[in-house]
């Protein structure tokens, strides 16, 4: 009788966490750009939002590295972060020259990929 044992690879969770940490700080940010509109405090709020969101890309990429490269998984993750991060990238630099007709749609664009992410992992 033979039983099959299935293992996730060990960077599974981490992994995962880091696409949902980064789903919800872009969900985040379209709640403070709400703010931003309507109270005083909504644009820190927001600049606030945007760097702990960057942060969040680049802790998918670290998270991508660290999954692909000791485990010799699939290296189409790393590729996934890095485009959000280039994503980010450009949605930072919009939203600083205040271009909202770009940002506002690439933010949604960018919420409804790392949904998307989060859920096929």
């Amino acid at each position: 009788m033979a039983t099959q044992a299935t293992t996730a690879p060990r960077s599974f969770s981490f992994l995962q966490s880091a696409i949902a940490l980064q789903t919800l700080t872009i969900f985040l940010q379209a709640v403070s750009a709400g703010l931003l509109l309507a109270t005083p405090y909504g644009e820190t709020l927001h600049s606030a939002g945007a760097r702990v969101m960057y942060g969040a890309s680049m802790l998918y990429v670290l998270a991508a590295v660290l999954a692909w490269k000791p485990g010799g998984g699939s290296p189409r993750p790393v590729a996934y972060a890095s485009g959000f991060l280039v994503l980010a990238s450009v949605q930072v630099v919009l939203g600083i020259a205040h271009v909202p007709s770009v940002h506002l749609p690439l933010g949604v664009l960018m919420f409804g990929l790392s949904l998307l992410a989060l859920v096929r992992r």
